[in-house]
């Protein structure tokens, strides 16, 4: 094969591989944080040995990196957006101190976080509005504002951890807001399919 050949696409087990090692890693550091998650935790977690982990990632700080970095812009763009909407309702749920402790820093003016959003999340928001634009630009996404598509995963979702006790009052169950799951998945696909398909 040439030097200079295009790099061949990953297969569709090597892609579901890669998305159940994030998803792993997602909850292992959510509970463990990333000095207290190793990766055999990740590996058992993916239901993967950590070798073949090692195959996909380098290690523990890739694994981190990617996590803040979730859109991959060669991914199906409709796919890598419901698989966001979809970590964000768990880490809403199953996390939902975390996630009100993040909320309530955000609604006293941000005293401590401002920096962060500054210099991380700022720059990070920007990318990942750039990748969905090109999808957008490419037809492979309704024409929609990004910067609202992701305020709008982040309201949707952070309801179900900050309103939690008025959930289960409401829907009149202990069970952590069911039926959640399919009706966003449904709101974001047929907000982002694009018209035709």
């Amino acid at each position: 094969m040439p030097d200079d050949a295009p790099p061949k696409a990953p297969s569709r087990i090597q892609l579901r591989n890669r998305r159940r090692i994030l998803d792993a890693a997602l909850d292992v550091f959510a509970v463990h944080g990333y000095r207290g998650a190793t990766l055999d935790q990740i590996a058992a977690a993916a239901g993967l040995s950590q070798p073949n982990l090692l195959y996909y990632f380098a290690g523990k700080e890739e694994l981190h990196v990617t996590l803040l970095d979730q859109l991959d812009p060669s991914g199906d763009p409709l796919e890598e957006i419901l698989a966001y909407v979809q970590r964000k309702l768990d880490m809403a749920r199953d996390l939902p101190r975390e996630s009100r402790l993040f909320a309530n820093e955000i609604l006293q003016g941000a005293p401590r976080m401002a920096p962060h959003l500054e210099a991380d999340l700022k720059p990070l928001f920007d990318e990942k509005c750039g990748i969905i634009q090109s999808w957008i630009d490419a037809g492979k996404l309704a024409p929609i504002d990004p910067r609202h598509l992701i305020f709008a995963n982040w309201a949707a979702t952070q309801h179900y951890a900050d309103f939690g006790a008025q959930i289960r009052v409401l829907l009149d169950t202990d069970a952590p807001a069911p039926g959640a799951d399919p009706f966003l998945q449904t709101l974001f696909t047929n907000l982002l399919k694009p018209a035709g398909r």
